[in-house]
């Protein structure tokens, strides 16, 4: 109670003023906390806290793996999480801090700095030396970490005064000092399923603990399937749209809040489009965009673009059927097809939507408009079927003369070195005996190939 001069008593007597303030500041705390609780997203309600709870990733908390068996034990070492977001990375820390004998303290590199590790770090050597008991600090995003603060943790990740948890969207081969993941172990998290989206969709609409069961919400099938699909794997945004659907949908007649296709596709703000990614129409559209390229018709190849990154399709996929097609059907009309390919390909796994599509479609527009050969394929097409047809034996003057001895067998005698002579070319055999006279590569008539082919016939004519 609080006595008339403004002082705090009990019935020990008067409280000092640092606890005072301790108390009011706790009190602060657990009202924030609670209506914390009441009020956050469905996303972090539906945060599940037993290994059991979590959908997906079987690949790394399946019974019988490694990570599983730690966690049951108790036994964890310094760990990095590393996938896409809404795949699981905070979900399973949760999950350790919930059934760790160990002190878990969180942080995230977004906002904390030096001073926040320094804080944690002097609780946990105190921790351990009064209490032995150990502490799991948990970083979120340890990419956003420098190379200075990532080292300022290693040597008390190596004495064990932290057991290290580090999430990433980032590679961590890439992101991460080599010296911190030397001394922890990597799992990656993969996009969940389909099947996974809609378990976690289902609790979400009916469970009523945790979920919005208490809203007497029901979701179509198809809506279900929908959401699911164009989630792309991510089941924060998934639950999201859900709850953005129950929470902004009139109950209908039979007092029942209906998800239906059209609320699923307004509330995750996409239209519904035609495109199963395990169907027909999957590679009917990817057909159609390789063909529009080979065509060279930009503006084809930019829609089956557009459509397909409208319907979540993976974008270094994508990105990877550039490559082949800048190879495949611009080849040396072009050299350059292939380097824009390639470097819009890197561009994509480092800078993530809504930019990629961008680059995306620099790289379409680029190889759709390019003169057109496939003289590489047919080249190497070509040379395959004779490997395959004739046995061939490399010519002695061609075989190598960097060994003592070599000329005693006859190797590298008679070999013409190219950059003696006049445009840097010997007339000399270069193919095999059995197929001397054959010819692979026929360049065509466009673009750079034009060059290469007058080129070529101008040094066969020397």
């Amino acid at each position: 109670m609080i006595g008339k001069a403004g002082n705090w008593y009990c019935s020990e007597g008067k409280f000092s003023k640092q606890r005072k303030k301790i108390l009011i500041m706790d009190l602060f705390d657990y009202m924030r906390e609670t209506q914390s609780e009441k009020e956050s997203p469905l996303a972090s309600r539906m945060r599940p806290t037993t290994l059991e709870e979590v959908v997906g990733q079987q690949h790394i908390i399946g019974r019988d793996k490694l990570l599983h068996r730690a966690i049951k034990a108790d036994k964890l070492g310094s760990i990095i999480f590393y996938g896409p977001p809404g795949t699981g990375k905070t979900t399973l820390a949760k999950v350790i801090a919930n059934t760790t004998s160990s002190e878990f303290e969180q942080i995230n590199a977004t906002i904390a700095g030096k001073k926040d590790m320094e804080a944690v770090v002097k609780e946990a050597k105190d921790r351990l030396g009064m209490y032995q008991k150990k502490t799991i600090l948990f970083i979120d995003e340890i990419h956003r970490f420098n190379k200075g603060q990532q080292d300022y943790l290693l040597p008390f990740v190596e004495d064990g005064t932290i057991t290290l948890i580090g999430a990433t969207t980032e590679n961590p081969y890439f992101e991460v000092n080599g010296a911190l993941l030397s001394r922890s172990s990597v799992f990656e998290l993969k996009a969940l399923e389909k099947d996974d989206i809609k378990i976690l969709l289902k609790r979400a609409v009916y469970d009523k603990e945790k979920g919005m069961g208490s809203f007497k919400a029901e979701i179509d099938e198809e809506a279900l399937d929908f959401l699911a699909d164009i989630a792309g794997g991510d089941a924060r945004n998934a639950l999201n749209a859900i709850e953005l659907g129950i929470l902004t949908t009139e109950r209908s007649e039979d007092g029942l809040i209906h998800i239906t296709l059209d609320v699923a596709s307004e509330c995750i703000q996409k239209r519904v489009v035609r495109y199963d990614k395990g169907g027909d129409n999957h590679y009917d559209t990817i057909s159609a965009f390789i063909k529009s390229m080979r065509g060279s018709d930009p503006d084809a190849a930019v829609y089956y673009l557009a459509k397909m990154l409208y319907a979540g399709e993976d974008v270094k996929f994508i990105a990877r059927r550039i490559m082949i097609c800048a190879s495949e059907d611009v080849g040396n009309a072009d050299p350059m097809a292939l380097t824009v390919a390639v470097s819009a390909a890197q561009a994509v796994e480092r800078i993530g939507m809504p930019e990629s599509q961008i680059i995306l479609s620099q790289a379409v527009l680029y190889v759709a408009s390019a003169p057109k050969s496939n003289s590489a394929v047919k080249a190497i097409s070509a040379a395959n079927e004779s490997v395959r047809r004739t046995k061939t034996t490399v010519p002695s003057h061609l075989q190598d003369a960097h060994y003592k001895g070599s000329a005693k067998l006859g190797h590298g005698i008679g070999y013409q070195y190219a950059h003696d002579y006049p445009n840097h070319y010997a007339h000399q055999q270069y193919l095999p005996d059995e197929i001397k006279d054959a010819r692979f590569y026929e360049p065509g008539g466009l673009g750079k190939e034009k060059e290469i082919k007058e080129w070529l016939q101008k040094l066969r004519q020397e």
